[in-house]
């Protein structure tokens, strides 16, 4: 005890001795394994620099002087592409997955407290036909991928299959294995799944001391989503990519329910560009929009916040009117394995945390009593995912721009609110679908057997497309109904072989494609 009481004195922490006297034996066991298990020179060195980090940032101004926007050069877009070069690049990740060289990564540690919900977002089901919950869809789009590079191929079997590492938090793991052991992990191979743990740290009162959340136990919370550089390491992730094979991951979050897992355009133009990093993004939606930018800051690439940017900043456009800020972040990510053995191996520790004043309940020394804040009363320390662009080689960092309609369509919130709700994400995969679809030579008609367009539904963006006849469709105010048209991740990974299937037929809604 005399040797942990000076530890903790010497990196001024001693308070957390402060109830010894009164918690029972195996209390004091708990809180002395909890001790023993925190690196406090990491722990406190880190909140010494996020801090000052903050302090600087603060001092620093706008970061507009110091900011650029990403060379065009870097740059692909899904809008720009002719069917050779699409063949080329999909050819590339098709390879890889046959090879057994592809892996993707999921973040799914967040629990569902703000949809009502007390299990892992991935579980949730917002309400489409089939009632397939996120994670269901993923697995089932995963599957439909694997299939797809098979047949792409000549027939070649997939290796041993791509490779699916889920990172959890502390109280979804155990639900979210169970979940898929339950569900026979959807049709994947058990082996190809892996699930790890995002790490936590103390929470740190303003003043620097470690707070506690009951007499004989530290107040703690998750690291961050950049938390995962330290759990590939931990969790021995990255030595069983390396065992497997693994040359190229593509990271993605558990939340967007309009992802394409592993999409092969993307992985393919990183891998014919010889990127070691790259972002996924889309268009800013309007200038303010309140989303993260990629941008080149003091000759480094990294993600800015929308809240540092000035409004002329974020106004500011090219000669042809398009946004020079406009990459949109979302989370979505590439990275061959020998960068992340870099990151983990050289840089890791580089990272400075982000700081988050947050209202954290504690334990007052003075009365004993647990306090619950009404205003934020501490620190709690997160890096970002993202916060590893910076570590690209020159030339080795790339952007691949997709459409937002097509791609991104996040589950934050309950219904009711006013954006990213259960209700939103399914019509934005219903409005997906129909496109699908309509591309594919199919009609969709209502109840008086009169084809409807992509206007009709209240769901879906504004603009038709323009390889649709959209002069014959019925567009009047009374079609206007929620279109259901839901079609099964293996009937088609995005829009690919459904002409044999609907060229030339009529489907009246509500239209559910499982086949």
């Amino acid at each position: 005890m005399d040797e942990l009481r000076q530890k903790l004195e010497k990196h001024g922490q001693g308070h957390l001795l402060d109830f010894w006297d009164e918690i029972t034996e195996d209390q004091k066991e708990t809180l002395k394994a909890e001790l023993d298990n925190v690196d406090l020179e990491y722990t406190t060195q880190s909140f010494e620099r996020c801090t000052q980090a903050a302090e600087d940032k603060a001092n620093a101004g706008k970061v507009d002087d110091r900011m650029e926007p990403v060379p065009i050069d870097i740059c692909g877009s899904v809008s720009n592409l002719d069917p050779e070069t699409k063949k080329t690049y999909e050819k590339n990740t098709f390879e890889a997955i046959v090879k057994g060289q592809y892996a993707v990564l999921l973040l799914a540690g967040g629990q569902g407290t703000r949809l009502g919900v007390c299990y892992p977002k991935g579980m949730y089901d917002v309400g489409l036909p089939s009632n397939k919950t996120l994670f269901q869809l993923q697995a089932e789009r995963l599957l439909k991928l694997q299939t797809l590079a098979s047949e792409a191929m000549g027939g070649q079997q997939c290796k041993s299959g791509i490779a699916w590492y889920i990172m959890t938090s502390k109280t979804t793991i155990e639900p979210t294995r169970n979940f898929f052991e339950k569900k026979d992990y959807f049709g994947l191979k058990k082996e190809n799944v892996r699930f790890f743990e995002q790490g936590t740290l103390p929470c740190f009162s303003f003043a620097g001391k470690i707070l506690m959340d009951s007499k004989y136990q530290l107040a703690r919370a998750p690291d961050g989503n950049g938390g995962l550089y330290r759990a590939l390491k931990n969790d021995g992730i990255l030595e069983d990519m390396k065992n497997r094979g693994i040359e190229y991951v593509q990271l993605y979050c558990v939340d967007n329910i309009l992802v394409k897992i592993g999409d092969p355009l993307f992985t393919g133009y990183c891998i014919e560009k010889g990127a070691e990093c790259a972002n996924k993004v889309v268009p800013k939606g309007f200038p303010t929009e309140a989303v993260g930018i990629t941008a080149v800051v003091d000759g480094k690439y990294q993600v800015v916040e929308y809240s540092e940017i000035t409004k002329e900043s974020a106004e500011k456009r090219n000669p042809d009117g398009s946004l020079t800020y406009s990459a949109a972040n979302i989370c979505i990510h590439y990275f061959t394995r020998k960068f992340l053995d870099r990151v983990v191996g050289e840089h890791e520790r580089d990272l400075i945390h982000h700081v988050a004043k947050k209202k954290i309940p504690y334990m007052d020394s003075a009365t004993g009593l647990r306090v619950t804040p009404e205003r934020p009363n501490g620190i709690k320390m997160e890096k970002f995912v993202f916060d590893v662009f910076q570590f690209a080689e020159d030339k080795s960092f790339a952007i691949w721009e997709c459409i937002r309609e097509e791609e991104f369509a996040p589950l934050k919130n309950a219904n009711g609110a006013s954006d990213f709700t259960p209700m939103h994400c399914r019509k934005a995969l219903f409005a997906l679908h129909q496109k699908y679809v309509m591309k594919a030579g199919g009609y969709l008609v209502n109840d008086l057997d009169r084809k409807l367009s992509l206007l009709d539904s209240p769901a879906t963006p504004k603009e038709v497309n323009n390889n649709l006849d959209s002069d014959e469709m019925f567009k009047g105010e009374e079609s206007k109904v929620e279109i259901i048209c839901e079609i099964a991740p293996s009937v088609t990974y995005a829009g690919e072989g459904l002409e044999k299937l609907v060229k030339g037929q009529r489907f009246r809604i509500p239209c559910n494609l499982p086949l």
